[in-house]
């Protein structure tokens, strides 16, 4: 899926609550979103400790409890609303996040 802000990504009810769900923007970038409190957050799906990809599951982008994103390859949590690591190899690093908005229930990146 190319990036077009025009297109949404989704609906917001696409992810569940308290869940997550990732994206492929095009071959090589790929992204997720978390949807936590009515909110939701988007993030390039790169650890920033190595660069790999956080998920080795689809989908499954959060610890057992939901209260952080994990990164499955070196065990770094990240803040959900902030993405900043709290824990691991890259403590004190963030994710990237993507702006957002929500019209009608549906997703938009912005550029």
């Amino acid at each position: 899926m190319a990036f077009d802000p025009q297109t949404p990504l989704c609906a917001v009810e696409d992810i569940p609550e308290d869940g997550s769900k990732g994206f492929a923007l095009d071959e090589r970038s790929t992204i997720f979103a978390v949807r936590k409190d009515g909110k939701v957050f988007i993030y390039h799906n790169s650890c920033p400790h190595a660069g790999l990809e956080l998920n080795w599951v689809p989908d499954r982008f959060l610890d057992r409890d939901k209260e952080y994103i994990l990164c499955t390859a070196h065990g770094a949590m990240f803040e959900i609303a902030s993405g900043l690591c709290i824990g691991g190899p890259c403590a004190g690093a963030s994710l990237r996040q993507l702006a957002h908005t929500i019209k009608d229930e549906q997703i938009y990146l912005q550029s």
